[in-house]
């Protein structure tokens, strides 16, 4: 079912109106489509918040303005870090009929057997972008990881979904290192954040000094 979120349309851009607009507890956003001219809009925070949690990231939203109803999703937004609210958000205007493309975040399921045999868990793909209907898109990609073994990888091309992912099907998501290679990997980070000179580094700065006391 399709959440109808309420919202007005904003004519007055100027720095102060939108100012007054997030004091009240609203926030400024735009709505865009491919055949629709921009639309500067605005619309209570807690309301968004709460649909957001219904339908998820990606979910179909029932955009009401001025009495006027359209479908949309959110597409971007930005964060003010230290209130952890909304500052601005983007909606796009969809047809259902028509595929788009979106964000989505991939999620790792399941205790791999590798990590319970001392492997360690690398996740290399926090998310993809996927093209499928506007009903179709997911809120986010759970990759089952429960048979991963130590060694084994899980690419883009082990994924079995009803809509395109735009990724080389080789694109690793997921993989198990072995610990002695974890334990590699750690170690070479800690000799390139200061790696000693070598020998013939100082045999150079050595023969170079002594020249110059000649």
């Amino acid at each position: 079912m399709t959440t109808v979120l309420q919202a007005m349309e904003r004519k007055d851009k100027r720095r102060e109106t939108l100012t007054k607009i997030r004091k009240e507890g609203n926030i400024p956003a735009v709505v865009y489509g491919p055949k629709k001219p921009n639309m500067s809009i605005f619309l209570s925070e807690s309301d968004l918040q709460k649909t957001i949690k219904d339908v998820g990231r990606n979910g179909i939203i029932s955009l009401e303005i001025n009495g006027n109803k359209q479908n949309v999703i959110l597409t971007d937004y930005q964060v003010d870090p230290l209130k952890n609210g909304f500052v601005h958000v983007d909606f796009l205007a969809v047809d259902m009929t028509k595929e788009i493309t979106a964000d989505v975040n991939v999620t790792l399921v399941g205790d791999a057997a590798g990590v319970k045999d001392g492997g360690v868990m690398q996740q290399s793909l926090f998310e993809v972008s996927v093209s499928a209907k506007p009903a179709d898109i997911p809120g986010s990609i759970d990759v089952d990881v429960s048979n991963l073994q130590v060694g084994e990888t899980i690419t883009i091309s082990d994924l079995n979904v009803p809509y395109t992912i735009n990724h080389d099907e080789d694109v690793v998501i997921a993989s198990i290192l072995a610990p002695r290679q974890e334990e590699e990997i750690s170690s070479g980070e800690k000799q390139e954040e200061g790696t000693p000179e070598n020998e013939e580094g100082r045999e150079t700065k050595a023969s170079n000094e002594s020249k110059s006391n000649e």
